[in-house]
């Protein structure tokens, strides 16, 4: 008689141990609830612009529909490295050392896949973007998480860096502005890491998909210091800074022979970006700056307002200086970030999500996204403070 199949018993154990989405799992609950206002999903409000939106539409009605490069779009590659030199003085060959993902998401994965051995150690900074530690998983590496302090506006720091290191570490994962604090670098702060990075001989992979919606000062790309472009892999994307979400394409540049190396498992998997996005993107890239500029500056108005909010209501706020997302201190409360997320869901509608979502480092948080209207964020900054009040104050 033949055995009952039991598909469990083929998922592979090292995607067995890697955890759900603390993002996704928090936002099942959320999932038939009515009149909720949204602070979790890191997506913009704003609708692609229009002029984005019509080359992709003329791109269809002229048959754009076939395979690109495995690379992308050779046009798309030279205006990426052309709109990289004028605005983050990176020089980069768009036929060897730029490939078009689908998305920064894919751009990181093959990234990962390129350059890790089993058992390789890979440093990332936390709190952090939930993909980052079970990429590195998957990808056969060792994560190892350096903690972010409010103190330092959540920058991570050279001398953190340094103390984690071990004989086994051979990658740095940063991303700033970071998700979900908002915290980013400053260039003296980007000029003591490269320092470590280049002591230790380390390659770094630098996922900067918010440069763009940077609101004090200039974003500095670590790629751009003396002796870095050769040992970056920098990651970019259209997805926050032109409301593209749902087109999925990112693009990662770096030396010809790890950009080969990802081309080859991109080939193999993806085989290329979407033809209509990337004839979107090329759009994006000639044209958009305008845009984001526009929302950029709404994005601050609503920071401003939120960072401000939550810091009267009694729950410690640092004002970040990039992103879409304010990460409030709840720790007064005496609840924990599931605890008070989950409770602020039920009983007044608004969904923020748990800040150890982000990792160990994120417990005693919430990330709230300010990518929605600023009536709504105005109605949930009310419900939050009776909430808060009811609690008895922090």
């Amino acid at each position: 008689m033949t055995a009952p199949f039991e598909a469990g018993r083929f998922v592979a154990d090292h995607v067995r141990g890697i955890p759900r989405s603390g993002i996704r799992d928090f936002f099942d609950l959320v999932q038939g609830q009515p009149d909720v206002i949204s602070l979790g999903v890191g997506e913009p409000d704003f609708a692609t612009p229009w002029h984005i939106r019509e080359a992709a539409i003329y791109a269809l009605e002229r048959g754009r529909t076939s395979y690109t490069s495995n690379l992308g779009l050779l046009k798309l590659r030279e205006g990426i490295a052309q709109w990289l030199g004028r605005k983050y003085s990176l020089s980069y060959d768009p036929r060897r050392e730029i490939i078009v993902t689908v998305g920064v998401s894919e751009a990181l994965d093959i990234a990962l896949r390129a350059v890790l051995n089993p058992g390789d150690e890979v440093l990332y900074h936390e709190p952090c973007y939930v993909s980052y530690c079970p990429s590195i998983q998957l990808a056969h590496g060792v994560a190892r998480a350096v903690a972010c302090r409010a103190e330092d506006r959540f920058a991570v720091t050279a001398d953190a860096i340094e103390k984690a290191l071990t004989p086994r570490t051979r990658i740095l994962v940063m991303n700033f502005p970071t998700n979900p604090t908002g915290g980013t670098l400053t260039r003296q702060e980007l000029e003591a890491i490269a320092r470590v990075v280049q002591r230790h001989n380390l390659l770094v992979i630098t996922d900067e998909v918010y440069a763009d919606l940077t609101f004090e000062g200039e974003h500095v790309s670590i790629a751009a210091l003396p002796g870095m472009i050769e040992r970056t892999i920098f990651l970019h994307g259209f997805s926050k800074a032109y409301a593209m979400t749902g087109f999925r394409l990112g693009y990662a540049c770096g030396p010809a022979e790890i950009i080969e190396a990802m081309m080859r498992i991109h080939q193999y998997s993806m085989l290329c970006a979407s033809t209509v996005s990337q004839e979107a993107a090329l759009e994006a890239i000639r044209n958009g700056e305008p845009d984001t500029i526009e929302m950029r500056e709404e994005y601050r108005r609503r920071r401003n307002y939120i960072v401000e909010a939550f810091n009267e209501i009694g729950l410690p706020c640092h004002r970040p200086r990039g992103s879409f997302y304010a990460f409030p201190c709840i720790r007064a409360t005496g609840r924990t970030s599931k605890e008070f997320a989950v409770s602020l869901l039920q009983e007044e509608k608004v969904a923020c999500v748990p800040g150890n979502a982000f990792g160990p480092s994120g417990e005693g948080y919430l990330r709230c996204c300010f990518a929605t209207s600023f009536d709504r964020i105005e109605m949930a900054v009310e419900r939050l403070r009776r909430f808060v009040g009811k609690l008895g104050g922090p």
